[in-house]
């Protein structure tokens, strides 16, 4: 849901950093498109925090913040993108605007560093290594995101229109169709733990998945798409002559269709006493 290319392969999104702050385009769309987390997940991460302080890292439109609040945590937003950040203070987050790796925190500590759909965007080494410095004591860090698998029609469309339209991009759409999308995303938070482990400070980081659906019609399909990484830095022509190749595809803005969902996620307590390195 973040780049249209498979997990894994291609340039390492955080070196990409404009992509990642592409999508403040239209926060409303981005807020409106993008699903909410599985309850069960949010349940999970804030079951394995010491307490309830949360620092939300690439909170974007605070889509994840939200719900971390409605169970009871307090949530402080960093998010790079001003107009991101804008949108997430008018829904009641507080946010401060800076990339995660340059935040200062000013002495202050959390029970919880989560993000969400934004990990890969920061460098996995330098990312952790903040988390760690910042987390009290039993502290837990809880990277996560969402993937989709697009019907094989529009995945071929996506695929030809992508290769023709933006050849060069990093994030030129890779095809979907194969049904590995979902598997490959995995690759995100392997790395996310190698780069935990790296950093020092941690034990060991549990990768983990929650499977579900989101019935949606075809319009609603091509905003969803509309907000990913790949179409969002292209010009307003080219991301649009994509959709509408899709949109053809697809058939009538009126059909649904049920769409697979992943999210992968991990997490990882800070320990007692071990600084990052």
């Amino acid at each position: 849901m973040v780049t249209l290319m498979p997990a894994g392969s291609g340039p390492e999104p955080h070196r990409h950093r404009h992509i990642a702050e592409s999508f403040g385009t239209d926060p409303r769309q981005y807020d409106r498109a993008r699903p909410a987390y599985p309850e069960a997940m949010i349940k999970r991460i804030v079951a394995a925090s010491p307490g309830g302080d949360f620092l939300d890292v690439g909170c974007g439109t605070g889509i994840e913040g939200r719900q971390f609040r409605a169970v009871g945590a307090t949530v402080l937003g960093v998010e790079p993108d001003p107009r991101m950040a804008d949108h997430a203070r008018g829904t009641g987050l507080p946010v401060e605007v800076a990339t995660f790796e340059t935040w200062e925190p000013a002495g202050r500590t959390f029970d919880a560093v989560v993000c969400g759909t934004a990990w890969h965007w920061i460098d996995p080494v330098a990312g952790a290594a903040k988390a760690a410095r910042v987390l009290r004591p039993g502290g837990v860090l809880a990277p996560f995101g969402s993937i989709y698998q697009l019907p094989p029609a529009a995945a071929r469309a996506l695929a030809a229109a992508g290769r023709r339209v933006a050849p060069d991009s990093p994030l030129t759409p890779g095809d979907r169709s194969g049904g590995s999308m979902l598997e490959a995303y995995r690759a995100l938070y392997d790395k996310a733990a190698d780069g935990i482990r790296a950093a020092g400070g941690f034990g060991a980081a549990e990768v983990w998945r929650y499977d579900w659906t989101r019935v949606c019609t075809h319009d609603e399909l091509l905003q969803i798409m509309a907000t990913s990484g790949g179409l969002t830095a292209l010009p307003d022509g080219q991301a649009q002559q994509v959709l509408t190749e899709v949109g053809a595809a697809l058939g009538d803005p009126q059909g649904t269709l049920t769409l697979p969902y992943v999210t992968w996620g991990l997490t990882a307590l800070k320990r007692d006493g071990h600084p990052a390195r």
